[in-house]
């Protein structure tokens, strides 16, 4: 497997395959690679040629110091996990300065109000950081498609609108939440959590199903009050938010209609560890 530090030297490997008519598909990561960014990679390899992995945690994301400092840092053991499923994979893992070469700011970015929805409330600068670092690997990697998960929904349509508005030539493509058998959604930060929260984690998901069972009969209204009365008696859970939105605008539903469609968004602690999920409504 190949690994590339360089920039340069990634886009000089890139342009040459192309010029064969070879395809990429292009998985951005922040490293501490799970079974659900290997389902992606998966999915990349049925539809491309060759597909790229970057593992760059990226500071301009991160409202949160401290929570930056203690995000997990395992490129060697990613490296051995990705090669379990395919040879034809390329993984680009560059230095911050690879990436923002000196000047560790985030670019300012205007997604038609979706920015400020849900996780846009709670981490200020957020989405400016993820619009700044996907847009510089879309144009370091120029990936024919690019795929994410639907766990982190918000960001896989702010996405689709970066490359909108911004005129950039690959297709994203979301892929379906992948979950440990207890219905827990993968993600990094569950690596972190002490043995009483991991057990009480699976109760996230679990909610989020009898909501959309409750949405059927009951108004958003009733739902989110329920919702939050479960995890008001939940010892180990602290409810951050929860919330039924419209999936193109994201804006919280005060009325149902029938010719919308409607996702439920939490995001929760487990001690200091903030997990997010969700699932379509309808």
């Amino acid at each position: 497997m190949t690994i590339f530090t360089n920039k340069s030297e990634i886009q000089d490997y890139i342009f040459k395959q192309k010029a064969k008519g070879t395809t990429f598909g292009f998985v951005p990561t922040m490293g501490a690679l799970h079974h659900g960014h290997l389902s992606l990679v998966k999915k990349a390899l049925q539809e491309n040629n060759i597909c790229v992995v970057s593992i760059f945690v990226n500071p301009t994301q991160f409202d949160n110091a401290e929570d930056l400092k203690k995000y997990p840092r395992t490129l060697k053991s990613d490296v051995t996990l990705l090669e379990t499923v395919s040879k034809n994979i390329l993984v680009y893992a560059p230095s911050v300065e690879d990436i923002y070469e000196g000047h560790t700011i985030a670019e300012h970015f205007s997604f038609d109000g979706l920015e400020f929805e849900m996780e846009g409330r709670f981490r200020q600068g957020h989405f400016d950081g993820v619009g700044t670092i996907v847009k510089r690997l879309f144009e370091i990697v120029t990936p024919n498609n690019a795929y994410f998960g639907e766990k982190d929904f918000q960001q896989l349509v702010i996405i689709k609108k970066l490359v909108q508005k911004h005129k950039l030539p690959v297709t994203v493509k979301g892929c379906e939440i992948y979950r440990e058998a207890n219905g827990l959604a993968f993600s990094s930060r569950n690596t972190r959590l002490k043995p009483d929260y991991k057990k009480a984690a699976p109760f996230i998901f679990k909610t989020l199903v009898t909501a959309k069972e409750k949405f059927g009969t009951k108004s958003a209204k009733q739902v989110t009050k329920w919702v939050e009365k479960q995890f008001a008696k939940n010892k180990f859970l602290e409810l951050e938010y929860f919330i039924i939105a419209e999936v193109t605008t994201l804006k919280t539903v005060k009325r149902k209609s029938k010719s919308k469609t409607y996702r439920a968004f939490v995001a929760a602690y487990a001690d200091d560890i903030r997990l997010i999920d969700n699932i379509a409504l309808n």
